[in-house]
């Protein structure tokens, strides 16, 4: 279904034809690392917000743009789909693609933001006749990628593992919908899910006990959205204990972009010490400091003691297409295997999506309540444990 042959004869790859939820500047991201794969293209757009596909339509103007997303899901070409829609639609979205027409789908973090569709959540899994793979960029990144490859042999096995993000406020996006945790889900979800996934990822155990502490000390406190201020947290600590007994830390700022390092993580066990040392967006460096920082990682090990560092550069048309060190692209390539029938699995699963989410979900309530949220697995779920 997916190759063809070339006037040689010979077997090719078919050009596979995305369709698109949603062109902000994520959904933009997206585009633009499309465009630099092979084989692929952008073949229609839903995006209701009439600026946006104005710029949608300059970045790629031979895609059809659609009005709905019933239009766009009888569009008969379409391979796949990716969702880049706000956060707080994703649930409703990936429910209306399942009962029209359910094709390969990659979904934008978070898979969902509210705990009411944990169930309709757990049936899509069970009954979606296609892969859905949750977007978690991070894993992608080559800096982080290096690290979780290099992390065992480097600690002896991870019994310690510290996230530190120091970024800047939320950026601006359409209607100001993530300036709200309504919308969101809240800031451990939105912006931390990717951690927590991270976390899930290089331990390789499942979370059973989430504490955090956080706060909006600073950004967005002057700001009102038809009479309403922003509610989302610019800060926070998150300590996650899991079932193998390693711990995991996140610490939150953002409201620290001058910060030459936007991520920083690490990861320490019997044997030694790794990190991992991420820059945030080119774009945001300052001119008159020169060239942006190149990604590096730290082997610490114990014995010889002596830190060994090796940079990790990002190819720089990858850097030049979006905010995430090239993660974008080296996502969308593995995801085009599975679309392609080269691989059978998503690399990350509803069951990864929604573990992050719920972990985040477990931090925003212990922030609220001071109390610590026990986890547990249930039909294959991670779920919040019910109080006794």
């Amino acid at each position: 279904m997916y190759s063809a042959l070339d006037d040689k004869g010979k077997q090719v790859s078919k050009t596979i034809n995305y369709g698109i939820i949603g062109c902000g500047m994520m959904g933009q991201e997206h585009i633009r690392n499309i465009a630099l794969l092979d084989n692929a293209q952008v073949r229609a757009v839903f995006e209701p917000d009439a600026d946006m596909a104005l710029e949608v339509s300059t970045l790629v103007p031979d895609a059809l743009l659609v009005p709905s997303l019933e239009d766009l899901l009888n569009v008969q070409d379409l391979d796949c789909l990716l969702i880049v829609s706000p956060n707080h639609l994703h649930a409703e979205q990936l429910h209306e693609i399942a009962r029209i027409r359910p094709l390969p789908l990659l979904v934008e973090k978070p898979l969902f933001t509210d705990p009411a569709d944990t169930d309709r959540m757990l049936t899509l899994r069970d009954t979606y006749p296609a892969p859905i793979w949750v977007a978690m960029e991070y894993r992608y990144m080559p800096p982080i990628a290096a690290f979780l490859d290099a992390s065992l042999n480097a600690t002896g096995g991870i019994k310690m593992l510290t996230v530190r993000e120091h970024r800047f406020p939320f950026l601006k996006k359409v209607g100001d919908w993530n300036r709200f945790n309504k919308n969101t889900g809240g800031t451990f979800v939105e912006k931390c899910c990717h951690f927590f996934d991270l976390m899930r990822l290089a331990l390789g155990s499942e979370p059973v006990r989430v504490m955090a502490s956080g706060a909006q000390n600073v950004n967005h406190l002057d700001e009102a959205y038809h009479g309403e201020t922003p509610d989302i947290l610019d800060n926070g600590y998150v300590i996650v204990d899991f079932a193998n007994g390693a711990r995991a830390m996140l610490e939150l700022c953002m409201f620290a972009e001058g910060a030459k390092y936007q991520e920083e993580i690490s990861a320490v066990g019997p044997a030694g010490k790794i990190e991992a040392f991420v820059p945030g967006p080119g774009r945001f460096w300052p001119d008159h400091l020169g060239d942006a920082p190149t990604p590096k990682l730290i082997e610490s090990p114990r014995s010889p003691k002596g830190p060994i560092t090796r940079e990790i550069p990002v190819d720089p048309e990858l850097l030049e297409a979006g905010d995430h060190n090239g993660s974008t692209f080296y996502q969308h390539q593995r995801f085009l295997e599975l679309v392609r029938g080269e691989t059978d699995l998503p690399e990350v699963s509803m069951l990864d999506g929604w573990a992050a989410v719920v972990m985040g979900q477990a931090a925003q309530q212990s922030a609220l309540t001071g109390q610590a949220i026990d986890l547990h697995i249930e039909q294959g779920a991670v779920r919040p444990r019910a109080s006794a």
